[in-house]
C-alpha cells in the first residue's frame, strides 16, 4: 500500500499563487509517477501534470502549461509539489494527487492507470 498526504490549497485571489504538496509513503514502487488531477462539482476529473520519478520527466495539461510547475522535492524525491502561479477562477477545484506505476508521456492524463490517490484538497481562486 502508498499512501499520499497531501497539504496545502485554501482560498486566494486571481492572480496569486499557492503550492500543494503531495507526500508519499508505504510501499513505493520503484520508478512509480506521481500525477496530479482536479475535480469542479459535476464534472469529471482532469489531468493537471504529471511528473516520473526521477525528476526529469514532466507533463502538463494545456490549461495550465506556463502557469503550473510540478517537482520532486530535491532532499525527499518521495514529496511532490504544485506549484500554480497565475491562478485564476477557473482553476478553482478540489485538486488530488495520485500514484502510478511507472511515467508515461502518451497517458500520464488517464486517470484509471493511477492505482493510489490523495484526499485532495480544495483550492479556490476569487475574482
Amino acid at each position: 500500500q502508498v499512501q499520499l498526504a497531501q497539504s496545502g490549497g485554501g482560498l486566494v485571489q486571481e492572480g496569486t499563487s499557492m503550492r500543494l504538496s503531495c507526500a508519499a509513503s508505504g510501499r513505493i514502487v520503484p520508478g512509480s509517477a506521481i500525477g496530479w488531477f482536479r475535480q469542479t462539482p459535476g464534472q469529471e476529473r482532469e489531468f493537471v501534470a504529471a511528473i516520473s520519478s526521477g525528476g526529469r520527466s514532466k507533463t502538463y495539461a494545456d490549461s495550465v502549461k506556463g502557469r503550473f510547475t510540478i517537482s520532486r522535492d530535491r532532499e525527499n524525491k518521495n514529496t511532490v509539489y504544485l506549484q500554480m502561479n497565475s491562478l485564476k477562477p477557473e482553476d478553482t477545484a478540489l485538486y488530488y494527487c495520485a500514484s502510478r506505476p511507472w511515467y508515461s508521456d502518451n497517458y500520464n492524463y488517464r486517470e484509471s492507470d493511477y492505482n493510489y490517490w490523495g484526499q485532495g484538497t480544495q483550492v479556490t481562486v476569487s475574482s
